[in-house]
């Protein structure tokens, strides 16, 4: 049976992503589980990595799993298997995160993640709400999502890439912010599919072909 492994590190909001993956799910032979045991990353086909809250106590809780994180690079960075991060768990994809100090991410696509600056004062940090997708490079995971569709944000900071080819789409918040980005078997999100209504299941469907 295959199965899509959320990883749960303590960083809240696993009820409403695991019910989204479970309405996508069209192979009954697929099973959604969350768990925080590394055991289930090797059983996984398909991984996800959700995250709410800050950058280093993220990254901190993901450390303190034990078996975790070698079982990622495993099964994500040497077998390949798809890989989906989620807003913090996206921005932890970086080399470097500056909320609150500077903390080392798992630094599978280049890049940093810095505090939101847009250039026009009336905008409020954090970036939280609905705003229009731009597509920026085709992707399978961004089939049938198109510029203009709307999607949900709750964030203070954003993935500055190094490899601009990383970046697959964007949203425009007084700058220029990284919405999506890919490398290989590993795609991630800034904003939320489970809360980004028919665009995110479209989302997270296109994930589970992968």
């Amino acid at each position: 049976m295959s199965q899509v492994t959320i990883i749960d590190y303590g960083s809240g909001n696993l009820h409403s992503i695991e019910k989204s993956f479970e309405k996508e799910v069209q192979d009954k032979a697929m099973r959604v589980v969350v768990s925080d045991k590394a055991e289930d990353i090797e059983r996984a086909s398909h991984i996800v990595l959700p995250g709410v809250g800050a950058f280093g106590d993220c990254i901190e809780g993901l450390q303190k799993l034990s078996g975790m994180q070698q079982a990622l690079e495993e099964n994500v960075i040497k077998q390949r298997k798809p890989f989906m991060g989620v807003c913090v768990g996206m921005q932890m994809l970086a080399d470097e995160g500056f909320e609150n100090g500077s903390h080392k991410g798992l630094g599978w696509i280049s890049g940093k993640v810095k505090p939101i600056t847009p250039n026009d004062s009336s905008l409020k940090i954090p970036h939280m709400g609905w705003n229009e997708i731009k597509i920026e490079k085709q992707h399978p995971v961004l089939d049938g999502i198109n510029s203009g569709d709307h999607v949900y944000f709750v964030h203070s900071y954003h993935f500055d890439c190094v490899d601009k080819n990383n970046a697959l789409a964007s949203v425009d918040y007084g700058q220029r912010i990284v919405s999506v980005v890919a490398n290989d078997n590993i795609v991630a999100a800034q904003f939320h599919p489970e809360k980004s209504q028919s665009t995110g299941l479209k989302f997270i469907s296109n994930f589970l072909k992968m």
